[in-house]
């Protein structure tokens, strides 16, 4: 078999200015993402001068920061941090697929790596899990995606 030409982005967020755009809603959830994500771009190169926090009321108003934040050019990717939890109303539906296509549409038009990590989840419960403790925390998965993105998009 003939070798192929592989493009992989290399884990180093040095030099490299992120955007940790996080709700405010169920921030007892989005906090523990928060401190995952910084975490992690610290700890593969980031200085913190090069990450800037920014609190919007919920995951939807997300997709609108994120948008602003592509146009501005001054983040090389956006790690977006949020958590939606099922309730007994069809909200949950809504708000969920509306972030998703929203920071997927801004993620195209703008070119810049978008991280998805906001939850969705069924219970309070999954949401814990999937914030730092039996799941791991997808704060840093999200930070890992966006980083990874940004050094594979460089080589293009």
């Amino acid at each position: 078999m003939q070798h192929l030409e592989t493009i992989e982005g290399r884990l180093d967020a040095t030099g490299l200015r992120f955007a940790i755009l996080a709700s405010r809603f169920n921030d007892f959830i989005v906090d523990r993402l928060v401190g995952g994500a910084v975490d992690y771009l610290v700890r593969h190169g980031a200085e913190k001068t090069n990450i800037t926090l920014i609190r919007v009321p919920g995951a939807y108003e997300m997709p609108l920061a994120a948008k602003r934040l592509a146009e501005a050019k001054r983040f090389h990717g956006i790690v977006c941090l949020g958590a939606v939890i099922r309730g007994a109303t069809p909200h949950f539906d809504y708000v969920s697929a509306e972030v998703s296509k929203g920071l997927a549409q801004v993620m195209l038009d703008s070119g810049i790596p978008v991280g998805f990590g906001v939850l969705t989840t069924d219970t309070l419960e999954q949401a814990v899990e999937r914030a730092g403790s039996k799941a791991g925390n997808k704060g840093v998965d999200a930070a890992a995606a966006t980083l990874e993105m940004i050094r594979v998009l460089e080589q293009f």
